[in-house]
């Protein structure tokens, strides 16, 4: 090891000494604080210090891949999380939108799943999936852990005896009572409202009961099971005790879970996008297909650390190369207004340099003002002529380059839905940005 390199991983060292002892990522990082790799550990002290060993001989002891990335490392930085589950899926959300060039795992399309209730049907099924509905259903988790999930799962039914199957069952059909119910209903774990063995409103309550119990710390199962564990153990039936054993574990494994408002998966929501693509060629009456949409949001809180998104979306699916950032550095206190004018400036100063392709729609999260600021910035900057709208929040309204009156779709319709999910990664993207900013100043990428 050269002196040069000995003396740079002996400052890391110094800095790792104030790493905390807990949960959390961290960050290596190289030139330009551009991010290597992105890891999580149950001790990030220790696990960051075991990258920079004094005396270590690194060609022996890691793999061809972690030497070349800790040749470039300049700094490591860290981000302390309250637990091991909320490290496992912040890890994967900043893989998927950072993409380091040393993460190989995380990249891909895959997402975690969740513990889905379809609430809006008469007798609600219960179902782990990754592709939740877009409405009709109350949803917990992402979790980090299907296999678990899958398992805690059947303890649930033999407790609630809920119902698992994907059948259309309605309280008004008469021919249920003629219907044969399936196994489970014979094993005692589902009280088969297909065949009529319940009716509507005391199915409910099972419901019910289930979501409570979910949103719950689930103390009293908890402590009925633990009772029955040990009276179990006490008359010296181990196996017995150790079935009651494993089910509180499982239990207990439900807290290994996230929320889907703070842990989003927007990819997860997505519609179909070939409908999507030809409703929005015909709405905006463009001659060409729309294929390339940029949605650009602003985030900031307070006037502190203002920045903006880009995101890019090709024939209607994320496009994850061409997310950019911009830290906001013209604009004083909170301007919105002013910031989207900037992000656009900066944008596109490329495209206006044609090294770079002009995207077919440019979306902009906010109102008719918001649209008319981005319309003045690309007048401003002489370009061409080009297709721009903004989505408003809550209305859901849509206003387009030449209209001062908004459109409002239905909200089945397949235009908006792509709309709303542009939109929404624009703003998820800034803040998720704004908020890493605000806590440890990790991700300086300079735009």
């Amino acid at each position: 090891m050269s002196s040069q390199t000995n003396d740079r991983f002996e400052a890391i060292r110094e800095k790792i000494k104030s790493f905390p002892l807990g949960s959390g990522l961290y960050f290596m990082k190289g030139p330009n604080d551009k991010v290597l790799y992105i890891g999580k550990a149950k001790n990030l002290r220790s696990r960051v210090s075991s990258y920079f060993q004094q005396g270590g001989d690194l060609v022996a002891s890691r793999s061809p891949k972690i030497t070349e990335m800790l040749s470039k490392v300049k700094t490591v930085d860290f981000m302390e999380t309250s637990n091991e589950v909320e490290a496992v899926l912040a890890e994967a959300r900043l893989i998927k939108d950072i993409r380091p060039p040393y993460n190989t795992d995380l990249v891909d399309d895959k997402t975690f799943p969740y513990l889905e209730i379809t609430t809006g049907e008469d007798f609600p099924g219960v179902y782990i999936t990754r592709k939740p509905r877009p409405t009709g259903s109350r949803l917990f988790g992402p979790f980090a852990g299907a296999k678990d999930l899958r398992a805690v799962c059947v303890v649930l039914q033999k407790i609630f005896k809920f119902r698992t199957c994907k059948l259309n069952i309605s309280a008004a059909e008469p021919k249920l009572k003629f219907f044969r119910p399936c196994l489970l209903y014979s094993i005692k774990q589902c009280v088969a409202p297909c065949a009529a063995k319940i009716d509507k409103y005391e199915y409910k309550k099972i419901i019910s009961d289930l979501i409570k119990f979910l949103r719950s710390k689930r103390s009293t199962i908890l402590r009925q099971l633990k009772k029955q564990m040990a009276q179990a153990a006490e008359a010296f039936e181990y196996e017995k005790a150790a079935v009651f054993r494993d089910r509180i574990r499982l239990i207990e494994r439900l807290d290994r879970r996230g929320t889907p408002d703070e842990n989003v998966q927007p990819e997860v929501f997505a519609a179909e996008p070939t409908e999507a693509l030809e409703q929005l060629q015909n709405l905006l009456q463009t001659p060409e297909p729309v294929r390339i949409i940029e949605g650009i949001d602003v985030a900031c809180i307070s006037g502190a650390e203002a920045v903006g998104s880009l995101v890019k979306f090709i024939d209607g699916r994320p496009f994850k190369s061409g997310y950019r950032r911009f830290k906001i550095k013209t604009v004083k206190g909170i301007d919105d207004y002013a910031m989207i004018a900037e992000v656009i400036r900066r944008r596109y100063k490329y495209a206006m340099a044609g090294e770079e392709l002009w995207p077919d729609l440019v979306l902009i999260d906010g109102g008719l003002g918001h649209l008319n600021v981005a319309e003045a910035a690309f007048k401003e900057m002489d370009a061409a002529d080009l297709t721009v709208a903004s989505i408003a929040k809550r209305e859901e309204e849509i206003f387009i380059h030449g209209s001062n009156k908004p459109l409002k779709l239905p909200r089945t319709s397949p235009a908006l839905k792509l709309l709303q999910y542009v939109r929404d990664e624009a703003h998820r993207f800034a803040q998720h940005y704004h908020h890493i900013l605000r806590s440890r100043k990790l991700l300086n990428k300079k735009s």
